[in-house]
């Protein structure tokens, strides 16, 4: 019951009922991504993304990025895309993490750029 109840009030969390409704009866499926989030279309040329866990937009890797926000290159039209060795795999979002990118972050230390004239 809770888990229903989740669904109609809080967007957060998963999927809506009204978005699952509009999957069921609009939705074309496209695609799924290496996270695991799914990728529909309705005739009418809207798009949109059931995220498989947690809902965060930094969570669409780069290849679908363009799909979703109708930027055309080739990139949409194949599921073969060539990765090179220097390429890092997609994260999400670290900030406020302990993956966080800071300076100097292994030597504990941060340097400022400036000294404050207060002591």
């Amino acid at each position: 019951m809770l888990t229903f109840l989740k669904q109609i009030f809080i967007w957060w969390n998963q999927q809506t009922l009204a978005t699952r409704i509009q999957t069921i009866f609009f939705g074309k499926f496209v695609g799924a991504d290496n996270f695991g989030n799914k990728y529909y279309e309705s005739k009418a040329g809207r798009r949109w993304v059931i995220y498989k866990d947690e809902i965060d937009a930094s969570k669409i890797p780069n290849e679908w990025y363009s799909w979703i926000h109708f930027i055309k290159n080739r990139i949409e039209k194949s599921n073969n895309i060539k990765k090179y060795n220097w390429q890092k795999p997609h994260l999400s979002n670290q900030t406020g993490t302990n993956k966080s990118y800071h300076p100097n972050k292994k030597n504990d230390e941060v340097i400022k750029k400036y000294k404050s004239w207060k002591n």
